[in-house]
């Protein structure tokens, strides 16, 4: 058993401790992939600028030359904000790949 006596940890203890840490971190990325983010922003703003589009009076219609234009928007930022949704979910972020062991015979011999 190959123990550090300044620190009171085994080598498997330190690999699990690793493994943790990178099962973690990969939660983590995933949790916080930007197309998550942007998508989720740009559908907020969609509803928000569609309902205000729904809602517009005449006046504000006018003065876009007759186009609706928060209408129009809104329905562009909402279809934007579903297209990075579903690419996040049907590509999900890939987790890192493992990092190799070394073997037994590569690690230095503690003396």
């Amino acid at each position: 058993m190959s123990e550090h006596p300044e620190h009171g940890f085994s080598e498997q203890d330190v690999q699990r401790e690793v493994t943790e840490l990178e099962g973690k971190s990969a939660t983590a990325a995933r949790l916080f992939d930007i197309r998550r983010i942007i998508g989720g922003l740009f559908v907020i703003y969609g509803v928000i600028v569609t309902v205000t589009g729904l809602t517009d009076d005449d006046a504000a219609i006018d003065k876009a030359q007759g186009v609706n234009i928060n209408l129009w928007t809104g329905v562009g930022m909402l279809l934007l904000g579903l297209f990075f949704l579903a690419w996040l979910k049907l590509r999900p972020a890939a987790p890192p790949p493992p990092r190799p062991v070394p073997e037994a015979e590569d690690r230095p011999t503690p003396e």
